[in-house]
């Protein structure tokens, strides 16, 4: 579903990426981990098409980057800190402005389904300027899953939540998994990447150090495949 080949990013002088080989099956949950500054946003932004890379070879669903990223686009769903929404429009309005964009025939029906899913189908009419901080990144989940996308990335999306948003968070995130999507997700919260993930990859220095399943961790904890990682 997705795949990098000897991924290269270079910014002027400045390598963030070094040759990063990269594989994630369909219906896979990869937690991407890594210190500040390993690269796993500019890793994120190049599979999402929003960079392109210097050097390599990248597929996402079947379609190669950048020279298809129009197709990419389209089966593709994209979180960060930042939920990218409207204030001055409500939960539903913001979506049926998504679906406009994404083309989509009918959108009622998928927009009532989208926010069952996040949660606040009770909260359709009300503006998402008065949401808290969590709820505009359930919706942003929302937004990010309307168009029924292959692949979703997920960029920290537990910055700036407190306890109880994250949690909330942790159950739309779950629901979205239940569904099937391969799901790639950099986090810096080991804990709710261990509950949520089917497989951690550890990217440190531009490359990814270290790569294991659920299962793998069965005899040990993630803090400590990822310290042992990252001391290699």
């Amino acid at each position: 579903m997705i795949e990098t080949k000897k991924l290269v990013k270079r910014f002027g002088l400045k390598t963030v990426l070094r040759g990063v080989d990269f594989k994630v099956q369909p219906g896979e949950f990869v937690a991407l981990l890594g210190p500040n500054g390993a690269g796993k946003t500019t890793f994120l932004r190049i599979l999402a098409s929003l960079a392109r890379p210097t050097l390599g070879e990248v597929t996402v669903a079947q379609y190669k980057l950048p020279e298809e990223a129009p197709k990419v686009r389209a089966k593709l769903g994209v979180v960060s800190h930042l939920p990218l929404l409207y204030p001055d429009l409500t939960a539903e309005e913001n979506l049926l402005f998504y679906a406009r964009l994404y083309g989509l025939n009918e959108p009622q029906a998928r927009i009532t389904a989208t926010l069952n899913m996040v949660g606040l189908e009770n909260r359709r009419r009300d503006l998402v300027g008065a949401f808290s901080r969590g709820m505009q990144q359930r919706l942003a989940i929302g937004r990010a899953i309307l168009h029924d996308p292959e692949v979703i990335l997920f960029d920290e999306p537990y910055t700036g939540l407190d306890q109880d948003a994250s949690e909330m968070l942790d159950q739309t995130l779950r629901s979205v998994a239940a569904t099937g999507k391969t799901v790639v997700m950099t986090s810096h919260d080991l804990a709710r990447a261990e509950s949520l993930a089917t497989r951690f990859d550890v990217l440190s220095r531009g490359v990814i150090v270290a790569s294991a399943t659920r299962a793998d961790l069965a005899q040990t904890d993630l803090l400590k495949f990822y310290k042992q990682a990252l001391a290699n």
